[in-house]
């Protein structure tokens, strides 16, 4: 009866910390040519191992609740990541039309892009004093916009082991550009995305240039936007099948790419 009330003592206490386990979400804020950028950091406290981090470029939409909630899916027990503000603090869309305003300087200033990508990289690293964060094993992935964002990340040489473009833009202000990647590039798009499909053939050209260890996935009868739970409009729609086959290779891709395996 004893050892019956202490086993029952201890799956209480076990149950107990369970509930005080959470998803943590940290403001990381900086300051770049005179913009004030804040991002949020997302993780699972209720481990303390080291884990890799992942740089999180959202939708046009930038950090939102709906952007946080995606990290928090895909973060689990298995990453740190950044959800990254590539916009400024000041800059939070609520509608095509301001998302399409905020992206436009970015899309027009490529060199501004990458050098606001690589300094949310920096960020990321600076978190290792005070997150699980295990900085030998570092990635990038994003979703439309910023799918865009995290192939110049790569294009501008950063040294991580892999970047993932959910249904991102392809196309570059500089194709040579592709010399200098060291990440290995895992892309995704809808076959039937017409925003993005038709810069596919330049896409592989521009990949087999360089060294890259790339793969370009094309997923049938998926248009743009595949992974977005929130969108259902034509040429712009959540595709759950296409969503749950990219994550599982994503995640497949990481790991090996942590690793150093093919």
């Amino acid at each position: 009866m004893r050892t019956a009330r202490l086993g029952g003592f201890l799956l209480l206490m076990g149950l107990a910390f369970s509930a005080q386990a959470k998803m943590v979400h940290k403001a990381v804020e900086w300051t770049q040519d005179g913009t004030k950028f804040k991002s949020v950091l997302v993780y699972d406290d209720s481990v303390t191992t080291k884990r890799p981090g992942l740089v999180m470029v959202p939708n046009w939409y930038g950090v939102n609740d709906g952007a946080v909630a995606k990290a928090e899916a895909i973060a689990g027990k298995d990453y740190v990541i950044l959800v990254t503000d590539m916009y400024g603090e000041a800059s939070r869309p609520t509608s095509d039309d301001q998302a399409k305003a905020a992206t436009k300087p970015l899309y027009g200033d490529r060199t501004l892009m990458r050098k606001r990508i690589n300094e949310a990289l920096t960020q990321l690293k600076a978190q290792a004093k005070s997150s699980p964060l295990d900085v030998s094993k570092l990635a990038a992935i994003g979703f439309c916009f910023g799918g865009t964002a995290v192939l110049d990340l790569a294009r501008s040489g950063a040294d991580v082991a892999a970047v993932v473009s959910f249904h991102g833009g392809l196309a570059t202000d500089d194709p040579s550009l592709a010399k200098q990647i060291k990440a290995r590039v895992l892309v995704f798009n809808g076959a039937d995305d017409k925003g993005t499909m038709p810069d596919a053939d330049k896409f592989m050209d521009e990949m087999r240039g360089s060294k890259a260890d790339w793969q370009f996935v094309v997923l049938g009868n998926a248009v743009h936007c595949f992974t977005e739970t929130d969108q259902h409009r034509e040429g712009c729609a959540y595709d759950e099948r296409a969503a749950k086959r990219s994550y599982r290779q994503m995640h497949d891709w990481l790991k090996s790419a942590f690793a150093g395996v093919p």
